[in-house]
């Protein structure tokens, strides 16, 4: 892909998430998107997690081997974190310790950095293929997803100090927090959900999702309890968090690689590579229908709203 076009479709994407109004007052209709404004980053023409800080209104993003920071509102970029030769992917905030927290995936460490100067503080040993991150608020810790390794890093912000390794089982992709104690993770060697008590740092589940190839995207529904993975196998499977039990299984473009849930709107949403952002409707905790899909580039763009949060790739 020409990287310019690149840089551009990559923040319109996330200025869309961040910024568009979400029409679905039919339930009936997918929502609807324009793109309120455009900023080209330029090189590198890597890209991977994008995250909305909804605190601060600002934006990081995973590029190539730094992350840049966007004003959300101006568009303006506020600067970059630099040094990461081996490439950032997850990105996560601690406003409590006034720190973020990437990776350098190759290296497998986990590199914090000051969110008002964005001037790197520390690395900190993970694993290899350090990748998703996500700050976790029932036990103030970061958890970093280390795929290929199948292991979760967990990390005590205070005191920047790695306090538990949780073995997955089996390569791992992204992960989402119910804020109540419990933290979820795609198990995607073994087509599974693997729950994690942030208490003990142990997973006490590993639930089969047998309509699912490898599962990519995850988002919850943390008021009914609902986990929704974006499988490769084109459909989407919808869990309750609370006993593993399977509730539907509906169809999704291809190429997912993330999920997000809307809980404003009850939609759930699967970016997929083949040029759709695939809309599920949560008619009831019990009841799931597939909407007309929006149309976006082709190529790999993921849309998060945790809340009003984005993540975009190509």
């Amino acid at each position: 892909m020409n990287r310019f076009i690149s840089s551009i479709i990559i923040v319109a994407a996330v200025l869309v998430a961040v910024n568009t109004v979400i029409t679905a007052a039919s339930q009936s209709e997918p929502p609807s998107y324009h793109i309120s404004m455009v900023v080209p980053l330029g090189p590198p023409d890597r890209w991977d997690y994008v995250v909305f800080d909804p605190d601060t209104g600002r934006v990081y993003v995973a590029h190539g081997d730094r992350v840049t920071v966007v004003d959300g509102t101006s568009g303006a970029v506020v600067g970059t974190v630099e040094g990461m030769p081996g490439g950032t992917h997850g990105i996560a905030v601690s406003h409590a310790t006034g720190n973020g927290y990437t990776d350098d995936g190759k290296a497998g460490v986990v590199v914090e950095f000051d969110l008002t100067t964005l001037k790197v503080l520390k690395q900190i040993k993970a694993e290899i293929d350090a990748d998703g991150i996500v700050f976790d608020p029932a036990s103030g810790h970061i958890f970093v997803i280390d795929g290929d390794s199948g292991k979760l890093t967990v990390i005590d912000p205070k005191t920047d100090t790695v306090v538990a390794t949780v073995d997955g089982g089996g390569g791992l992709e992204f992960g989402d927090t119910g804020n109540n104690g419990k933290f979820y993770v795609d198990g995607a060697e073994k087509n599974e959900i693997v729950r994690v008590d942030t208490a003990t740092n142990m997973a006490d589940a590993h639930w089969p999702m047998p309509t699912c190839v490898r599962p990519h995207g995850l988002a919850i529904d943390r008021e009914h309890h609902r986990l929704f993975a974006s499988c490769s196998n084109k459909v989407m499977v919808v869990m309750n968090a609370d006993n593993g039990v399977v509730l539907a299984t509906l169809p999704i473009g291809e190429g997912s690689d993330f999920a997000s849930f809307d809980s404003q709107s009850d939609l759930a949403y699967s970016s997929n590579r083949d040029g759709t952002l695939s809309v599920i409707a949560e008619i009831s905790p019990d009841k799931f229908v597939s909407l007309p899909p929006v149309q976006t580039p082709i190529g790999h763009a993921r849309w998060r709203s945790t809340p009003r949060a984005a993540e975009s790739i190509l």
